[in-house]
């Protein structure tokens, strides 16, 4: 019987080397996902969450809001861009001048027809992996959020939020925050 070589898990080596293509590229667990570029309605949401949110955490002296493409490396393995990411001012040792190097204090995933899967499965449980202490998700569909908190070593579902409920979007990492949902999908 023939000994079979497994396959290689790619690294971030291997992920710096794709050439750019305009389609955002990423590694989990050491496989490659390429997703094509946004929808439109995908866009106009993040325009207006970062309408929202960056103006807040620059004029309280926050921390840091970046937003795709940034890459963020959880491991050698796993290279991600999320949407948006926060990191807070205590924590910008990781930021290099290339990428992110470690877990952001949050992340932000704006839901895709052809990312929902990923990012509600995989890219979550890498999050929850790596330490992220906060992760949302943001459905367009649905106009609705998911609000998912470190409890313990895992990220738990705390809220689901609705656009249609008049519901705000806040978080202990950003106090005095209040986003209505509503002007998110607007």
């Amino acid at each position: 019987m023939a000994v079979h070589d497994l396959p290689r898990k790619l690294t971030y080596d291997d992920y710096a080397a794709i050439p750019e293509d305009g389609q955002r590229h990423e590694i989990l667990d050491g496989e490659h996902y390429v997703s094509p570029a946004p929808l439109i309605s995908h866009q106009e949401i993040s325009s207006n969450l970062h309408t929202e949110l960056g103006p807040f955490i620059k004029k309280h002296r926050l921390g840091k809001l970046l937003a795709a493409p940034t890459d963020v490396i959880l491991s050698p393995y796993d290279v991600v861009q999320p949407d948006f990411l926060f990191i807070s001012s205590q924590r910008f040792g990781i930021i290099t001048r290339e990428n992110v190097q470690g877990a952001p204090d949050l992340v932000i995933e704006i839901l895709s027809p052809g990312t929902r899967g990923r990012d509600e499965g995989t890219k979550r449980e890498a999050y929850e992996r790596f330490g992220v202490p906060e992760y949302w998700t943001l459905d367009s569909d649905r106009k609705n959020a998911r609000i998912y908190r470190r409890l313990g070593n895992r990220l738990r579902l705390v809220s689901e939020l609705s656009a249609a409920a008049d519901d705000l979007l806040t978080t202990p990492l950003l106090p005095g925050l209040e986003i209505r949902l509503a002007d998110i999908f607007d």
